[in-house]
């Protein structure tokens, strides 16, 4: 069975090569809280492979095509640099990465929106992953409403970062409202959502997020959140159609297990779940309009 990862980061080399300095140089604190730091036995929480060690490990693991999201920036000026990043990724290899490109509304009107223009022009087909909430600005921002309606009329998907308000505290941990992503999937009808990290668990928790066919769900980080048992409780409560298999490469998702960061592990932990061809691929096409 063929397989999609729909939820990969990946940076550019000056920031693997210093990922503390680079955060620091560049004001992206938050992501440094992340994404820098060392679990109790000092082993790294992800580590920073480069374009080439991405595809082998895509190669390994049998993982046909790879979906770059962004991150949630603090600064436009890293939303703009990602995205030129990702553009040269999929020029590099069209045939196995696809990449939506990252935003930051707080720049403004014009900034927002020329930068999304650019990305599309530069063939960046989706939204995210964002986050409003880190980054510092509220659902009700205009600009943030311009860039949702245009990404609706260009039929680009919107990813957004989920935290479950059960789940553990860690550094760097942001609170997001499930109240919010209801709203927006409710204002905005036709965009197609899919709320990273099961949606913190959010349509296990309200029966109106189950009919709403414009929510989907990744799997990101699904090991370092749940139980295997969520892969069973969750696709009985939403239709397997729209649930994307993601593995937040390159997070270390067993940390106990590996030294690094793979996929191979959370694929085959989906696959005994059941986890069928419209997960683990044909669901991440359809959204894409693949």
């Amino acid at each position: 069975m063929p397989v999609i990862d729909s939820h990969i980061h990946l940076y550019p080399p000056e920031l693997n090569a210093d990922p503390i300095a680079w955060a620091e140089a560049h004001g992206e604190r938050h992501w440094a809280k992340l994404c820098t730091r060392r679990r109790k036995d000092g082993r790294p929480v992800q580590s920073f492979p480069g374009l080439d060690e991405l595809m082998r490990e895509m190669d390994r693991c049998g993982v046909e095509r790879g979906i770059l999201l962004g991150w949630y920036w603090e600064r436009p000026e890293t939303c703009a640099w990602q995205n030129r990043f990702f553009a040269q990724c999929v020029e590099t290899h069209p045939d196995r990465l696809i990449a939506f490109a990252t935003l930051h509304p707080g720049a403004g009107h014009w900034p927002t929106l020329s930068e999304m223009h650019r990305a599309r022009d530069e063939g960046l087909v989706g939204i995210g992953e964002l986050s409003p909430h880190a980054q510092g600005f509220g659902i009700d921002e205009p600009v943030f409403r311009e860039v949702l309606t245009l990404a609706t009329d260009w039929k680009m998907p919107v990813n957004l970062h989920v935290t479950d308000p059960l789940g553990a505290s860690y550094p760097g941990r942001v609170e997001t409202p499930l109240a919010d992503f209801m709203r927006l999937a409710r204002e905005f009808p036709k965009t197609k959502f899919t709320l990273a990290h099961w949606g913190g668990l959010l349509p296990l928790r309200d029966a109106e997020a189950r009919e709403m066919a414009n929510l989907y769900f990744d799997t990101a980080a699904s090991p370092l959140l749940y139980e295997p048992d969520i892969w069973g409780r969750f696709i009985a409560a939403v239709p397997p159609e729209r649930v994307l298999f993601g593995s937040d490469f390159p997070l270390n998702l067993y940390p106990e297990k590996n030294a690094m960061a793979e996929m191979e592990t959370l694929i085959a932990e989906a696959r005994h779940a059941g986890a069928g061809a419209a997960v683990m691929h044909d669901n991440a096409l359809r959204l894409i309009n693949r």
